[in-house]
Formats: C-alpha cells, structure tokens, sequence
C-alpha cells in the first residue's frame, strides 16, 4: 500500500477535527489561530518586511494583546457576533490584528483585495451587507457607495475610528463562544466567468487547512514559511493565514510589489525554506534568468503551486535553477485544496499530473451523466460529498448553487485519470477545444509554447472555423530580448506540432503585451473568446 493510500485508509475525522480543541464545546478561531500559542511569550507569529528591507518581528503574545485591544474598539462601535467586518489592508501587522480582532467577537472576517477599484468594493460589500471596514490611508478613498458602514482607520480621516486608539484596550474582550458550523469567513469567488458569489467558511473548515498545510505543503514545525499569495483571496488567507497560524507556525509578510528581486531578497532575509504561491509568480522568477536564482539556490526545500495548473517547464526551471521540488495542487474557493501531489506524504509525482485527493476528500470523474470514468477518459471533475468528510461548502449564501448535482458537487473543471490514480488538469469545461474531431486542453499547448526560449506566457483558446468547428488560437507573451515576427510565430508552431501533435498545434498566434487575468492571477480566457467572436462578427457584419 502507498503512503497516500495508507493516509486515505487510516483518515479518522475525529482526530482531525482534534487540531480545533474541545469540538464538544465552545471554539473561537482567535483562540485556534493566536490565543492558544500564546502562552510561550516568545513563539513567533509573523515575520514582516517592508518594501524597504526594514523588518520587524511579532510574537502570538503581542497580537493577542493588539487583537483584544482592537476587537473591543469594534465591539464599542456595535460589532456583534456574526457581523460581517472587512479588511481593505496590505499585507502588514494591522491586518492579522484585524483579522484575530473579528474572529475573537464570532465576527465575520471579510477580505477585500488591495487591487480592486472602488465599484469591486462596493459590491462586495452591499452583497455581504458589511458592518465594518478597517482599512488604511492609502485604500480610505475607494470606499464610496454603501452608507452606514463604520470606518476604521489605521491613518484616521474626519469620521473614521482610529484603528491605534488605546481606548480599545479599556475593555477586556473574552472569545466569543461559537460552534463547528458558525461562519468565520465569508468570501467571494474570483468571478473569472460571473459575477462573484458569496459564500461563508465555518471554523470546521479550519482542520481541513490544517490538513493541506501538514499533507499537501509538508510544513513541519521547524520550516520558515512564505506564502507569496494575497491574503484578499482564498488561498492566501487559508493558508498563509489560518493554516500556519492554527498551527502554531509563522507565517510571512511581504508589504511590497512582487518582482523576482524582492522575492530572492526575502527568501534570504527570512532564510525562506518553505515556499508557496501561483505559476504567474514563478513563471516571473524564471523570466529573471539563472543567474538571479543562484543565491538562493538550494535554500527551498519545498515549493508550492496553486491558482492555475503548472507547466512542466516551470517544475524543470525549478530543479535545475533552484534545487527546488515545486509540486502542483489543485483546489477552488469553496473546497480549499483538494488534490495535490503532497510533500508530506509519499506516493508517485509525474510532471503533468495534480497529484491524489487528499485525505478527507474523495474525487471523481463524471461524464455529462454523471457516470463514473476510467483511466484517460476526460470529463468533470467532482467531489463526492457524501464520502468527503472534511468537505464544508454548503452552498453560496443566498442563491441556488447549480454546482449541487445529487452527491456530487461539480467543480467545473476537465480532468482525467492516470493509470496510478492520480488525476491530471485538463482545462475548464468551457476551455476545451474540439478541433477537427479531437478534444484538445489548453494546458498542454501552452506548456509546449512556454519550453520555447521566447516565451513567457501563453493562453490558448478554440476559434469558431466552419471546417475544422474551432481552430487553436494562441496569445503568447514574450521574454525580455525577443520580438514579434512571423518567422517566430512559424517557429513556434513547429515547436508545437514537434511537442505534441500534428492536430494540437496552434494554426494562428497572435503576440500581446499582457494576458487579461483576474485580480487574483487567473488568465480568462474567456475574455479572449470574446474578442475573437468580437471580432468575427465585425468582419462578417
């Protein structure tokens, strides 16, 4: 039997659900994530660096004491248990301290991106019907729309609560009493093809971060964690806050724009042996070149990748440059992560595959009729609900949730399974194209383009064709010294047809400057489509 087989066999959800204290009794996720580590004064909580290279370092100890400080400002301004607060913050001790601060009234903590516009926060905060928001100076103006929401401010304007105000501290506040289903978190999906829908997180959610942080990430008690992602999406609060955190491990803050340098710098300054992110960021790492890698070569002991599949070339940039095992995992808003090839535990790890469920969950994949599908059959990737024991999406708050098929939930992604049983990216449903009779996933095209020198980004879609019913379109993105031409597009699309088939090859490319992501790093395709047919019907109008 393999380790990630054995792990499945002996999965107790009692002991899992052990990591949140006495689930019999009262659960406070500040008691879980802070309270509860604080006893050693010393334990360090958070590592923080500024985009000046100045750091500063924060026990559990401190920011139980700012987080008690702060919630009792918040409860004098009428903030009550299932409360919905926001935090429009960079990634600086104000915003743990406000994150705790909520958690410890049974508050609902709401992230809200640095990145959005003012029309993007009004959204978010009417659909959630928002009580709070703790921002800063620099965010105060793009809060406009919604009226009677108090502000607190960390830079206070006329109006605002002073987010640093001792008379906060005037008042012990005791963790609120909550229960497993209680919310602790409400979130909005990215909205890569909709509006965004709300959802709420209970604290039972919880053990299944503290799964993926122990299985899929490997962290171990001893490691300098730094998850790169932004804790305004769900990735980079589940786990480079809650997870590490519940844990009773540092996490990482880096007040600054991502680029290669700052990130090299950080690993160094932190002596950074646990790394996590998206393939847009590393895909930035490796358009920097070697020679900007090799002072950190050898430092990373695991490295991981979520957000979007990750391309072979990526895994062996990583190998050769770094020294680095960087694994993909798969996960979504409402599941958290799901399917990973895990660090902390043994099983097969082939480049192109996202590896096993992880304990606690059980996938499948279905046909339109929801039938079960063997070894390489492409079809929808779904959740058994009914055997997935640590699975705690109960639907978006209120409206229908079409993703609820009987037990399945429908995650909306193409996949397929391997001949050991690991499950490999396809693309999403809507992704795929049908070329002259063949089904063909994105991803792959684009990790053949991306093993070109030229290249550093790609996204592929099917174009409508009258004979072939779509042909492969590619955008493609160049590295820094390369220019457009039609030799190079010809060039590249030989590469392609040598990588993979003579069918599967981009019969058009266009290069750009950019591809158009979500705030949180996704490429939309679909936004390419749309251009297409744009464009399409221009010509023939």
């Amino acid at each position: 039997m393999s380790d990630i087989a054995a792990r499945v066999a002996a999965f107790d959800l009692d002991r899992e659900l052990a990591i949140l204290g006495d689930v019999f009794g009262p659960l406070n996720a500040a008691v879980i994530c802070c309270d509860r580590h604080s006893q050693d004064g010393e334990r360090l909580a958070l590592r923080y660096r500024d985009a000046r290279g100045g750091t500063a370092y924060w026990t559990f100890a401190a920011l139980r004491d700012e987080s008690v400080r702060l919630a009792s400002l918040l409860q004098s301004i009428g903030v009550r248990k299932g409360d919905r607060v926001a935090g429009l913050l960079p990634r600086t001790p104000a915003l743990l301290i406000t994150v705790l601060a909520v958690w410890r009234l049974g508050a609902v903590y709401q992230p809200l991106f640095t990145a959005f516009g003012p029309k993007a926060i009004e959204y978010r905060l009417v659909e959630a019907n928002t009580k709070v928001v703790v921002t800063n100076g620099a965010n105060r103006s793009k809060i406009e729309g919604p009226t009677g929401i108090a502000i607190v401010n960390t830079e206070p304007s006329p109006g605002d609560f002073d987010f640093w105000s001792a008379s906060g501290s005037a008042v012990a506040v005791e963790p609120a009493q909550c229960g497993l289903d209680d919310p602790f978190l409400i979130m909005f999906t990215s909205g890569t093809t909709g509006a965004p829908k709300p959802l709420l997180v209970p604290i039972k959610a919880i053990a299944a971060f503290v799964g993926y942080m122990r299985d899929g990430i490997g962290l171990e008690a001893s490691d300098r964690f730094w998850n790169v992602a932004d804790p305004g999406w769900a990735y980079g609060l589940y786990y480079a806050i809650v997870g590490p955190l519940a844990l009773g491990i540092a996490t990482t803050f880096y007040d600054g724009p991502f680029t290669a340098a700052s990130t090299y710098e950080t690993v160094e300054a932190f002596d950074i042996n646990n790394l996590a992110g998206a393939p847009t960021a590393y895909r930035l790492l490796m358009g920097e070149g070697a020679a900007a890698a090799s002072a950190v070569k050898g430092r990373l002991r695991a490295v991981s990748s979520a957000g979007e599949p990750l391309n072979p070339e990526i895994i062996r940039w990583f190998d050769a440059h770094l020294a680095a095992p960087i694994f993909d995992h798969y996960g979504q808003t409402e599941l958290g992560m799901v399917l990973c090839n895990h660090h902390g535990i043994g099983h097969p790890v082939h480049v192109g595959a996202a590896g096993f469920a992880s304990p606690g969950h059980r996938l499948a994949i279905l046909s339109d009729e929801q039938v079960e599908l063997g070894v390489g059959v492409p079809g929808m990737l779904a959740l058994d609900r009914s055997q997935s024991p640590l699975a705690w999406f109960a639907g978006y708050h209120g409206r229908e949730t079409s993703a609820f098929v009987g037990k399945w939930y429908l995650t909306g992604d193409t996949c397929e399974i391997n001949e050991d049983g690991s499950i490999s990216f396809v693309g999403r449903s809507d992704d795929v194209i049908t070329t002259s009779g063949y089904r063909v996933g994105p991803f792959d095209v684009e990790s053949a383009l991306i093993e070109h020198e030229a290249v550093l980004e790609s996204a592929v879609i099917g174009k409508p064709d009258p004979n072939r019913t779509e042909i492969i379109k590619a955008f493609v993105v160049l590295g820094e010294g390369h220019a457009s031409s039609d030799a190079l597009a010809a060039e590249l699309q030989a590469h392609v047809k040598a990588r993979l088939s003579a069918h599967a090859f981009p019969r058009e490319i266009e290069f750009v400057a950019a591809l158009p992501k979500t705030p949180s790093g996704k490429v939309q395709r679909f936004l390419l489509r749309n251009q297409e047919m744009a464009a399409q019907a221009e010509r023939a109008g």
